[in-house]
């Protein structure tokens, strides 16, 4: 009896429950007017030429008039950036809740200004907007007016670089120790060489200098593998965590874009490397480079300061290597100057067995 006392006192007690939130409903809905739009102050200039040397300096302020939507709510407004007035293309370059201007450094202009399609180097339109929404999801959607200024944006390096790492190589495995960098293939930028003296050991890629994701290798002898951060290493070059079987010279290729390597015995015999090499040119002072303690054919500056002009690789014989593509390429004797497009401090390095050289910029 006790029993069904107790079971009809709760059941009383969820049925009044559920008659009291049936007449609680306190939900509402809310509904707003059509949106008034931002409105985007135009600017007292008409030229921006972006500096790249203070990159992080301020570069502009726009500031607009609040959207309005008929209630009280946090609206987010996004700062886009087009190469055409009708926006075909659109590049957020900035993103802010609750305000109604923002500051644009040098570099985010630049960033934004190349991602909407404006080459370096040359003062072209900017066309920009603000994008009022609300809600986490960006709902009604409202466009500002447009404004217009002229910009000189600089170069944005949107190269990647690569490390040699291992006891196979000269920073054995330190992944912070002048590691020599890969040679980048100026007509496709996924590939890169290494042709140098390996020991008989073991080596690895990696992408950034003292650390060690992103981190490449092989597991199968022709594919390669990455641990990109957070996941399992993969094994080393140039087979599976197998050694390479003699120390010598040899010719290293990887390609990222087809995941595939190469690595094959290079005949040295005969070269000679010179008794002295600097950089010399419009870009630089006369800069003295050294050549590798493990392998004497590469040679290397670093942090050195260069100036947009030109630059070639000059022997203490006399001797002129050059070419004509920037970055990286390969140098021959006589090939002409190596533009320099941009100012910045660069990782020099020279390769005397292939004129293989590349300049990798340390602030861009």
């Amino acid at each position: 009896m006790k029993n069904i006392k107790r079971f009809s006192a709760i059941a009383f007690f969820g049925l009044f429950l559920l008659i009291f939130q049936a007449c609680d409903d306190s939900s509402e809905t809310f509904t707003i007017s059509a949106p008034t739009a931002p409105v985007l102050a135009e600017l007292n200039f008409t030229d921006l030429v972006l500096d790249a040397v203070n990159t992080n300096n301020p570069a502009v302020t726009l500031n607009w008039n609040e959207a309005d939507y008929g209630i009280q709510a946090s609206i987010s407004y996004a700062v886009q950036f087009s190469k055409d007035d009708v926006f075909t293309a659109p590049v957020t370059a900035s993103a802010v809740t609750g305000r109604t201007s923002v500051t644009l450094s040098m570099s985010e202009v630049n960033t934004a200004a190349g991602n909407a399609g404006l080459n370096p180097f040359e003062l072209k339109p900017i066309f920009i907007r603000v994008v009022s929404s609300l809600g986490s999801q960006n709902t009604e959607k409202s466009m500002s007016n447009i404004i217009q200024f002229n910009v000189y944006p600089y170069f944005n390096y949107t190269f990647k670089d690569y490390y040699l790492v291992g006891d196979a190589t000269a920073p054995n495995w330190n992944n912070n120790s002048n590691n020599p960098a890969l040679f980048r293939d100026p007509a496709d930028s996924n590939r890169f060489y290494y042709t140098g003296y390996f020991g008989a050991a073991q080596f690895k890629v990696l992408e950034v200098k003292g650390l060690w994701q992103p981190q490449w290798g092989t597991n199968d002898g022709t594919t390669i593998d990455v641990n990109p951060g957070g996941g399992t290493d993969p094994g080393t070059f140039p087979k599976n965590n197998s050694s390479i079987t003699t120390a010598g010279f040899y010719k290293f290729t990887i390609d990222f874009a087809t995941n595939k390597f190469t690595f094959e015995p290079f005949n040295a015999t005969g070269i000679t490397s010179p008794a002295s090499l600097s950089l010399q040119g419009s870009s630089t002072a006369n800069l003295a480079l050294s050549p590798l303690s493990f392998d004497g054919h590469i040679w290397y500056a670093n942090s050195v300061r260069l100036t947009p002009g030109d630059v070639e690789f000059v022997t203490g014989a006399g001797d002129k290597w050059g070419s004509s593509t920037s970055f990286s390429g390969t140098a021959t004797n006589g090939g002409g100057t190596i533009p320099v497009i941009v100012e910045d401090d660069y990782d020099v390095w020279f390769n005397d067995l292939t004129g293989q050289y590349i300049f990798i910029p340390l602030n861009l």
